[in-house]
């Protein structure tokens, strides 16, 4: 298994690189062509994604090997912030206690698939994808 690890973990930051591509121009589809107001939380993660996508770039260009010190940090926090927006939503955690007060509501499900698939929670993946490839890159190159 480190074999394949191994063999892999020079594509991870191209991984990352993509997955963040993805997420944002997918949040700027659901806001520009589809109409749907960011919620607070939502802002919050976009915040933390957007910026992902230029310094992975800027790291694959330089071959920057510590360039996880740099995407880690903002990877993680989005993954805290997604969770709880995803918990939100499910209705684990009540609305009462949520941090959107002035504008849409964060609780608001303008996609659901499955029953759980909802902006937050892919935004919740695209965070953790990121933050595996990196791990996996800290780990093996």
């Amino acid at each position: 298994m480190q074999q394949i690890l191994r063999r892999i973990a020079p594509y991870t930051l191209y991984i990352a690189f993509f997955q963040a591509l993805i997420a944002m121009c997918s949040s700027l589809f659901l806001s520009l062509v589809l109409h749907f107001t960011p919620c607070t939380l939502c802002w919050y993660q976009r915040i933390l994604m957007y910026p992902l996508v230029w310094i992975l770039a800027a790291g694959i260009i330089q071959k920057n090997k510590k360039i996880y010190f740099y995407v880690l940090p903002l990877s993680v926090l989005g993954i805290i912030i997604a969770l709880y927006h995803s918990l939100l939503q499910w209705g684990i955690i009540p609305e009462a206690i949520t941090v959107c007060t002035a504008g849409v509501s964060c609780a608001t499900k303008n996609i659901d698939f499955f029953g759980f698939i909802t902006i937050p929670f892919l935004s919740l993946t695209a965070f953790a994808i990121i933050s595996l490839s990196l791990f996996l890159y800290k780990k093996y190159v």
